[in-house]
C-alpha cells in the first residue's frame, strides 16, 4: 500500500478545545467534516493518546476553531506540539469560552463550532466522535489553512543545524510521543499513532 496516496485527501486545519471539571485544554487536528444538514452533525477524530481526547470522553462536549490563512507556526506549536498534561496551552493566548465552558481561539480563525457528542468510536490510534453543532459563528472573512497549505507556506522547513555530539538513541514525534527505537529513522517512515512523517520526529540522546 502507498501512504503517500492519503496524501492527496484533503483537510483543513482545526484547534479542538474541550474542559473536564475545572480544566481546559485544545489540540490540532486536521480530520473534521460535517456529516449530516439536518439537524447539523460534525464528525471529529482525535488521537487516543491525547490529554484532549481523554477530555471530550469525559465531558462530552467540544469546540472546534476553523483556522485562517493568517495562522503563524507559532499558533500550530503550541496547541500541536507541546501536551496539555505539561503545560497550559492558553495562557497569555487570546481566547474565550462557549456555552459549555469549552475554549476556542478569537484570532486567526475563520469559523467557530459548539458540539456536543452523541455517539463515539474506537478507530484503535483515534477515537471519532459524532456531535450535534449547537451553535456556529462566522470569525473572520479570511480563507481557511487547508493541511496543504500548512505544509507548503506554514510550517518551517527542516533545519541543517548540526546534531549535538551524543549518540542517538531513538525519535520521538513531536506531535504524539511515540518513540522509534534506533539511531537512524528511515526517511519515509511514518508514525503508526498519528501518521505523521519523519520530519515531524526529534531526536533522543543517550542520557
Amino acid at each position: 500500500m502507498e501512504q503517500k496516496a492519503f496524501y492527496n485527501l484533503s483537510y483543513g486545519v482545526f484547534i479542538l478545545g474541550t474542559k473536564s471539571g475545572d480544566k481546559i485544554n485544545a489540540c490540532i487536528t486536521n480530520t473534521c467534516f460535517q456529516a449530516a444538514a439536518n439537524p447539523v452533525r460534525v464528525a471529529i477524530s482525535c488521537i487516543n493518546q491525547n490529554l484532549t481526547c481523554q477530555m471530550i470522553k469525559e465531558s462530552g462536549v467540544f469546540s472546534l476553531s476553523v483556522l485562517d490563512q493568517t495562522c503563524t507556526f507559532d499558533t500550530i506549536s503550541r496547541f500541536g506540539y507541546q501536551s496539555g498534561r505539561d503545560a497550559d496551552k492558553f495562557a497569555d493566548f487570546e481566547h474565550s469560552l462557549d456555552s459549555n465552558g469549552c475554549p476556542y481561539v478569537t484570532s486567526q480563525v475563520c469559523s467557530v463550532f459548539e458540539c456536543k457528542v452523541l455517539s463515539s468510536q474506537d478507530l484503535g490510534s483515534h477515537t471519532l466522535f459524532v456531535a450535534e453543532v449547537t451553535d456556529a459563528k462566522v470569525v473572520s472573512t479570511n480563507p481557511p489553512l487547508t493541511y496543504a497549505d500548512y505544509q507548503a507556506n506554514v510550517k518551517p522547513k527542516k533545519s541543517d543545524t548540526p546534531a549535538p555530539s551524543k549518540k542517538i538513541v531513538a525519535w520521538k514525534c513531536k506531535i504524539c510521543g511515540y518513540v522509534y527505537e534506533g539511531s537512524e529513522l528511515p526517511a519515509d517512515f511514518e508514525c503508526p499513532i498519528c501518521g505523521h512523517p519523519a520530519e515531524d520526529f526529534e531526536p533522543v540522546y543517550e542520557e
